[in-house]
């Protein structure tokens, strides 16, 4: 034994700083992680919940039974189980029981408990609470040596280390919270689907998580709401207990007549305050962020209703949604984090599996303590029946005996081999219990003892019929939270996410406004206000013209195509004012060196172009195909020494080609293959020179150009046979007054 170093005559005792802050620092994080953050996978309960139910059991506030203040029931908990502030109590007592935060709430309410639009409860003092009928199938059990106690802070009372559990509390309710270094964030699920996955688990230990959840199909909200995530992004998420579930409101159409209609949100994400959305709303509608969106109002009742009040009759509903969506938290990802205590000690992040199979083995072990504790009772009143017995075959012995004796239990004792115990309750008997119906009913109490405690030793004696007895319990649960119960029916579906393209979408964040690109010859580019019939009035730099001009909106996606075959995307909406000179477009994406623009349009979904190239090779691409979302752009055609000449708008059914040599050739357009991205086919043939002009016409419409004077020409029908051919042939001169530019023109 090492001796006592009696302390410094300065009252002063070093200490290294280090090892100390270590061992202090570590000594509160384990306290934060097992006593007050994470909770237990058997019961589902952080302390502090557990002991608000074991206060309010004491205090008698059963289901059914007269309601307490939550006053009485917080000082009960702090004054005798957790010495810690009353509001943060308080607190958790409210949690329990709000039933749009907690699935399946443990504490019944009377009196303002809060809202779903983020306002507090009132104060303790005014408000009532009792427990639930869940409460109750967590707490059963607990007269019955079910769990292990262990002392208050104080020593003065007995609290328990963990409830018995009759109910999946864990992932029934979920849990939130935040320790450490570490956190939990479960979210509540539907107590059928537990139970029919726990007898999954039940039939066979080594089924896989995929088995599990063809039962559990993902959260249930008590507020409702859609869950949009695929399969298996869900089953990904159980099977590490980590991941997240994307949640959007429940919203749906109402027709207000002549066309007319608004949105309407009836259920919104768990957890999100309903005030705090509106308040979103209305700040992003004053900043014109949804421009799609007029007003909303909350026409809220007992039942959550959201109005959204679209700009115009026009506009898609899902697109308006989709925006809404993306900017405010009508969709939210609630994060899973199944972080909890194995055995009440070990922190752990579990997945669906592990979790269900702990409360499972907790259940089990609950059944074997509470049969000892029953079957130890038994005995223990068989055997003061056996000596009842005996006190009734020889009631005369027994009277002399206790009138005559000195110490009548040593003598009763003696005389007939009893134990104390016995002899204790024969001296404590009545004298009515003598009659001879009461012989009969102890013969009877006897029998029916007997009989239970053969059950009950077969139970202890045999895992399979304690497993069993587990599943009885579960067919309980599946009798009471069954899908087809008002409790227990499914609140938070399933849905794909809307196939609306993304491109919907972004346009929802922009202001449909009439706009005119222009842009010049060395590339500038710039936007007018309107749609402009005249550009001839506008001023460029010096040395730089006109090259293109067409009206367009704000919400477009332009396509602007180069010499070198490359295909680039610029938003509409994010081109220069019409004031200045516009800005050169090699700014906006990246160009390759000696590359020039050859087309710029607004991009049509569907639409398709004819790719002509200076070698008269082409193929048709569908203008989808040249969307890119980055400054690179896209690679559309392949060259040799050829360069891109024009992207033709591909609207009929015939190519009209004309070469330098002055040469005219119709033919098919189905005779031009469409691609992606190609070198594509010959479509003319020549001796000299190459491509002057490509169009493409509706045949029965007839060929239309420009003539020299700028006259209008356009020839139909039989005028026409003559250059009507095949792909790849030369063609022949074309007809009287076409330009000599050999251009088609307008």
């Amino acid at each position: 034994m090492s001796e006592l170093v009696p302390p410094p005559e300065d009252g002063v005792l070093p200490v290294d700083l280090r090892s100390a802050l270590e061992e202090r620092y570590l000594a509160y994080a384990l306290s934060t992680i097992t006593q007050r953050a994470l909770p237990d996978v058997r019961d589902g309960l952080k302390p502090v919940h557990r002991r608000v139910l074991w206060a309010m059991r004491e205090l008698k506030l059963d289901p059914g039974a007269a309601f307490k203040k939550c006053a009485r029931v917080v000082g009960d908990v702090i004054g005798k189980y957790h010495p810690h502030g009353d509001q943060s109590v308080y607190d958790a007592l409210v949690r329990l029981a709000q039933d749009f935060a907690q699935r399946w709430p443990l504490v019944e309410g009377q009196g303002n408990f809060g809202n779903v639009d983020g306002d507090n409860a009132a104060a303790m003092r005014y408000t009532e609470a009792r427990l639930t009928e869940v409460a109750r199938l967590l707490l059963d059990g607990l007269e019955e040596d079910a769990v292990d106690f262990r002392p208050t802070y104080d020593g003065s009372e007995e609290e328990p280390i963990v409830l018995p559990g009759a109910f999946p509390n864990l992932l029934a309710n979920g849990s939130q919270g935040i320790a450490v270094g570490m956190a939990t964030a479960i979210p509540p699920h539907n107590v059928a689907e537990l139970v029919d996955a726990a007898r999954v688990l039940l039939a066979n230990p080594q089924a896989e998580t995929d088995e599990l959840l063809a039962h559990v199909k993902g959260p249930d909200f008590p507020t409702g709401g859609v869950i949009v995530d695929s399969a298996s992004v869900i089953a990904e998420s159980y099977r590490t207990g980590r991941g997240a579930f994307r949640t959007r409101a429940r919203w749906q159409v109402e027709d207000l007549g002549r066309g007319t209609w608004v949105a309407v949100v009836t259920e919104i994400p768990w957890l999100v305050p309903k005030s705090r959305l509106v308040e979103r709303l209305a700040e992003l509608i004053n900043e014109r962020k949804l421009p799609l969106v007029v007003d909303v109002r909350d026409e809220s009742t007992d039942e959550i209703r959201l109005v959204i009040e679209p700009r115009a009759r026009q506009v898609d509903p899902v697109v308006m949604m989709e925006s809404v969506f993306k900017l405010t938290e009508l969709e939210t990802r609630i994060p899973l984090n199944m972080n909890v205590l194995a055995r009440g000690a070990t922190p752990i992040v579990m997945g669906l599996k592990d979790a269900l199979r702990h409360w499972l083995d907790h259940r089990r072990e609950v059944i074997q303590r509470r049969a000892q504790h029953r079957l130890a009772a038994i005995v223990r009143r068989l055997e003061i029946l056996d000596g009842l017995l005996i006190a009734f075959l020889n009631v005369d012995e027994v009277i002399r005996i206790v009138r005559q004796a000195d110490d009548p239990k040593a003598e009763l004792m003696a005389a007939f081999s009893l134990t104390e115990l016995q002899a204790d309750s024969i001296l404590n008997m009545r004298l009515r219990s003598l009659a001879k119906l009461e012989e009969i009913e102890i013969r009877r109490e006897h029998e029916k003892l007997t009989r239970e405690g053969e059950d009950l030793r077969g139970l202890l004696a045999s895992e399979a019929k304690q497993w069993k007895r587990v599943g009885k319990e579960l067919d309980g649960l599946a009798k009471s939270f069954g899908p087809d119960t008002p409790l227990g029916k499914r609140r938070t579906t399933f849905e794909a996410p809307p196939a609306t393209a993304a491109a919907d979408v972004a346009d929802a964040f922009v202001e449909r406004e009439p706009i005119t690109v222009v842009v010049s010859e060395k590339g500038w580019i710039r936007a007018l206000k309107g749609h402009v019939a005249d550009v001839s009035g506008l001023a460029f730099k010096a040395d730089d013209r006109l090259k293109f001009a067409f009206p367009t909106e704000t919400t477009a996606k332009l396509i602007v195509v180069t010499s070198n075959g490359k295909a680039f995307t610029l938003d509409a909406a994010k081109l220069p004012g019409g004031r200045g000179m516009g800005e050169p477009i090699r700014l906006m994406v990246d160009f390759d060196d000696g590359a020039d623009i050859v087309g710029a349009f607004p991009h049509k979904a569907g639409a398709r172009r004819l790719v002509v190239t200076t070698a008269a090779r082409g193929f048709v691409v569908g203008e989808d195909q040249l969307l890119s979302s980055t400054r690179k752009g896209r690679q559309v055609v392949n060259l040799d020494d050829a360069q891109v000449l024009l992207f033709a708008e591909a609207a009929g059914d015939t190519v009209a080609i004309v070469g330098q040599n002055r040469k005219l050739l119709l033919f098919p357009i189905s005779q031009v293959a469409e691609m992606a991205r190609g070198s594509g086919v010959r479509l003319q043939r020549y001796k000299e020179g190459g491509v002057s002009d490509v169009k493409v016409f509706a045949l029965a419409e007839g060929l239309s150009f420009t003539t020299n004077g700028g006259v209008a020409r356009r020839v139909l029908g039989e005028e026409l046979r003559d250059w009507l051919g095949n792909r790849a042939e030369a063609g022949r001169l074309p007809p009287h007054g076409f330009p000599k530019s050999n251009r088609f023109g307008g």
